[in-house]
């Protein structure tokens, strides 16, 4: 007979924990992502624990109820945490549905038959450099379908943009004020086109940074065959890296900070037939713009507004997951949280319109659910991301305990609710959500963020559109100091904070017993996510926007010689040529296939052949913009490689340490 085990507490506790862990091992071979009763399977069981988790903290963790500070910040940091997690049970109630519109599109191409719809394609403008626009205007001419006219909606008025569109054909639009910001800009051509005698049929919008691939429109005019439809949206690609990609030094095993939005909410959100319109990358059925006076200009972010108000008219919205778009991500850091909090800020406009959720309209039940849905998300993700760093400081310094629990009691109610939820959307996402990442795209913004939220609620009205800068001088390191220092003052006091917890009882007293030791986790935890928010903020030197790494074969020509070899690193600018060697210097031509005979000049040698400038004829420059941005492929990285993305991360600290070294040896040196 076998000896009673006793395991403790902790024993206990983890054997909650471990057949999670087990399942999560099992599940990737049994659980099929496009079924939608395995979806509801994982997050029913999500909210069960999620629930579970809530109610545990309400009743067992906050501190006894009275007048006092501990029982002040306990009850305010469990406000904000459950709301968080009403916020989360919402998007786990999305996540159970999910739609696939590919076969639709397949089945219904050209259901117009021999007479092809005619599409405007409206490419909205305002300071972008020539460098930007050339590649969308390009890639537009392009396009497969035939009946199409791209227009340049120009804000900014500029004579050489003009120039530019009359020399490559092109209809260019420019009106006598900026009313109203993009929505204003994109209404004044839409005016333009219902005076026109024979009108368009659809309207595709078109951000000035993002190149339609060839298949665009045909992809998306499939799904206008149901008549209620009146509006594609398509998701968002990028062909360079955001800044957390980029300044963490993984963009080549992490995705872009959008893909589990536009890869997966966007598909479930179609599931329930709330998907919504993203701006650019969407097209249009002009009748049902007309039907509702053109874009609202109710907010700062009309591109959802615009379906509430389809919705509301009795059109509905499509979302096809394709990659038929590419486009620039912002670059830098105060583009990206500008961009970020715009959002927010029209998000919250949109609560507060005629096409709020509270308001009496049109819209659905389930269309008021997906605006409480979006809220949800701006209000609570992050100033709870911001209350995380800031509560441990309050026990350390002043001896506050905002959570009383046990570490047992940790594990069986959070780590239940956090292994089971990280499973269920790593499942769903194909393992893209990576928790410490996340928590440092959400707190790169959040202060910004929270502010955002909070003045939209309050005032809707009266604030300018804020345009998200593209292109620009990326060629060095800038440290952006300002965003910086309040992670920076987190990081050393939750330090200073966590080792007068260890030295002394003068401000952390032992009478916190076992809690003394979540609060130990949650402050490592907070140190790790500091740091890496701070070297994040080091915004490291872009060299190209657009890298094309498939290997192709070339032949080399320099007067007689030939030499068959490989390109790789195709750049506009340089590419790398592997498997033979010319002399610095040396000028020639490679048979590039889809541009032709590139004359080039090497630059340099490597140790398996050389580097090359490019030196393109204006048609050739065209061709390769068509070969980096047109194909029908899905650009940048789609999943998470976890031991590559940790090799990323630990050679990009590694870097921090050496460029250290290397100033700290220029500064002894310039000393002697």
């Amino acid at each position: 007979m076998l000896p009673n085990l006793y395991l403790g507490d902790m024993g206990a506790s983890l054997m909650h924990v471990i057949p999670i862990l087990g399942l999560a091992l099992i599940l990737p071979y049994v659980i099929d992502r496009q079924d939608t009763h395995h979806r509801i399977f994982l997050f029913v069981i999500a909210i069960i624990f999620a629930i579970r988790y809530a109610w545990w903290r309400t009743t067992e963790t906050i501190a006894p109820v009275g007048w006092t500070i501990d029982f002040l910040a306990s009850g305010l940091l469990l406000g904000l945490e459950l709301m968080a997690i009403v916020s989360s049970i919402s998007a786990f109630f999305i996540l159970m549905l999910h739609r696939d519109r590919s076969p639709d599109a397949d089945r219904n191409a050209g259901w117009w038959g021999d007479t092809p719809p005619k599409v405007a394609i409206l490419i909205a403008t305002y300071n972008e450099e020539l460098e930007v626009l050339e590649r969308t205007i390009i890639g537009s001419k392009a396009l497969r379908h035939p009946a199409k006219e791209v227009m340049v909606l120009d804000d900014g008025r500029r004579d050489w943009l003009r120039d530019y569109c009359e020399k490559e054909g092109v209809t260019y639009i420019r009106r006598p004020d900026n009313k109203h910001a993009k929505a204003g800009n994109i209404n004044h051509t839409l005016q333009v086109l219902w005076a026109r005698e024979t009108p368009p049929d659809y309207v595709a919008v078109l951000d000035a940074d993002f190149v339609p691939h060839r298949g665009f429109l045909s992809r998306t005019l499939a799904l206008f065959h149901d008549p209620a439809v009146g509006l594609v949206q398509t998701p968002q690609h990028f062909f360079n890296a955001d800044p957390i990609q980029h300044n963490l030094g993984i963009s080549r095993s992490y995705p872009d900070e959008q893909r589990f939005f536009f890869d997966d909410m966007q598909p479930s959100r179609d599931g329930w037939g709330v998907a919504f319109c993203c701006g650019t990358s969407s097209i249009m059925r002009l009748d049902a713009l007309k039907d509702i006076g053109g874009f609202p200009t109710d907010s700062i972010t009309e591109d959802y507004m615009i379906t509430l108000c389809l919705q509301n008219a009795g059109w509905h919205t499509a979302y096809l997951n394709e990659p038929l778009t590419e486009g620039l991500a912002p670059e830098g850091l105060k583009e990206y949280v500008t961009q970020r909090s715009r959002w927010c800020l029209g998000m919250m406009q949109i609560a507060r319109s005629r096409v709020g959720p509270f308001r009496k309209n049109g819209l659905r039940l389930r269309d008021r659910w997906s605006v409480i849905d979006a809220s949800l998300y701006w209000i609570t993700t992050f100033p709870f991301r911001v209350a995380a760093m800031i509560f441990p400081l309050l026990y350390w310094y002043g001896n506050i305990t905002v959570v009383d629990a046990s570490p047992a009691d940790v594990i069986s109610y959070f780590g239940c609710f956090f292994a089971w939820n990280l499973m269920a959307i790593n499942l769903m996402s194909r393992g893209n959500v990576v928790p410490i990442l996340t928590d440092v795209s959400q707190l790169l913004g959040a202060l910004p963020i929270t502010r955002a939220a909070f003045t939209g609620l309050v005032q809707p009205r009266g604030h300018p559109f804020s345009v998200t800068a593209k292109g620009g001088d990326r060629s060095r390191i800038v440290v952006q100091w300002n965003m910086l220092a309040p992670f920076a003052i987190l990081l050393g006091l939750t330090i200073v904070g966590l080792l007068l917890g260890i030295v002394t009882d003068r401000f952390a007293f032992n009478d916190a017993g076992e809690g003394k030791w979540v609060i130990l986790f949650w402050t490592i935890y907070n140190m790790i996510v500091l740091t890496l928010t701070i070297i994040a903020c080091v915004e490291l030197p872009r060299r190209e926007r657009h890298v094309a790494d498939t290997p192709e074969r070339v032949t080399f020509t320099s007067g007689e010689v030939s030499k068959r070899m490989w390109v790789t690193s195709l750049t506009q600018d340089t590419a790398r040529v592997r498997g033979g060697h010319f002399d610095v210097g040396t000028y020639g031509k490679i048979d590039l296939p889809g541009v032709g005979e590139l004359p080039v000049f090497v630059l340099a040698q490597t140790a398996d052949g050389m580097r090359v400038e490019l030196m393109p004829d204006e048609e050739q420059r065209d061709a390769l913009f068509m070969k980096f941005y047109t194909e029908d492929n899905t650009p940048g990285i789609s999943v998470v490689n976890t031991w590559n993305m940790l090799g990323d991360m630990a050679r990009r600290i590694s870097r921090i340490s050496r460029d250290r070294t290397a100033r700290k040896g220029t500064t002894l040196d310039r000393r002697d």
